[in-house]
């Protein structure tokens, strides 16, 4: 597989394959070994989906140097995580809805891991091996009830606050990529993976020694410096080499 999508068409929703600007659908599961139809799908009618539907969305936070600094925050000695809602997905187009608007709410680029595989005490030299591929992805933040509260799941967990895609990339190398975030074409967020603290393999491995993963599950790895207040009319969009874009806008 290369880049893999979740789509709609009326009540059926499939995986498919998105190769040089062609759609062809998975047969058979996207977590095993599937196939594919040789014939293309029309894009015409199809609605783009997050393109998984996890049990759970498990967030890791300061996990750049330059983001702990800019919260005044000292570095974590191990990876710091917690959960998001699945319901606070959306995908590329969806609009971001800001809940409260004298909130300040943040945007923060991140590249997502999609597990592939049910892991459990997983050790780094074989994470690779329980993911699926990787993805663009935000953790849209209300910073207002972030810095009144000791944990971070209600500040994070409002519906819309990770958009997530649109694609799963399947063979990409996440240690070396450059990831931005632009708002209105202007550019907020400019770093490269290779500055993660605690790298894929092993936030996967952590996490598992802590919890079952779950094929489909999410882990958001961190996000750079230069994040920001959003406004109502926005338009923000990540660039992750080697990913397809994700843009969303903002009411």
């Amino acid at each position: 597989m290369a880049a893999v999508g979740r789509f709609q068409k009326g009540e059926d929703i499939f995986f498919a394959k998105v190769l040089d600007g062609g759609l062809f659908r998975l047969l058979g599961d996207p977590f095993g070994s599937p196939s594919f139809e040789k014939k293309r799908t029309p894009w015409k009618g199809l609605k783009t989906l997050a393109p998984v539907a996890p049990s759970k969305i498990i967030a890791v936070g300061l996990n750049y140097a330059d983001h702990a600094r800019e919260q005044s925050k000292p570095l974590p000695p191990q990876p710091l995580f917690w959960f998001k809602a699945p319901s606070s997905l959306l995908p590329d187009g969806g609009k971001i809805e800001i809940p409260f608007p004298e909130h300040r709410t943040d945007f923060e680029a991140e590249l997502a891991i999609i597990v592939g595989r049910r892991a459990r005490n997983v050790a780094p030299a074989s994470a690779s091996r329980h993911i699926l591929g990787y993805t663009a992805a935000q953790d849209i933040s209300d910073r207002t009830i972030q810095n009144a509260e000791t944990q971070w799941a209600r500040c994070k967990s409002f519906d819309t606050f990770t958009p997530l895609g649109p694609y799963v990339e399947t063979t990409l190398d996440p240690r070396d990529l450059n990831i931005q975030l632009f708002q209105n074409g202007q550019l907020r967020q400019n770093s490269n993976t290779s500055q993660l603290i605690f790298n894929c393999l092993d936030l996967l491995s952590f996490i598992s020694t802590h919890m079952t993963l779950l094929p489909g599950d999410v882990i958001l790895t961190g996000t750079p410096s230069g994040v920001g207040p959003i406004r109502s009319g926005d338009r923000l969009e990540v660039r992750i080499q080697g990913l397809a874009p994700l843009i969303n806008p903002v009411k």
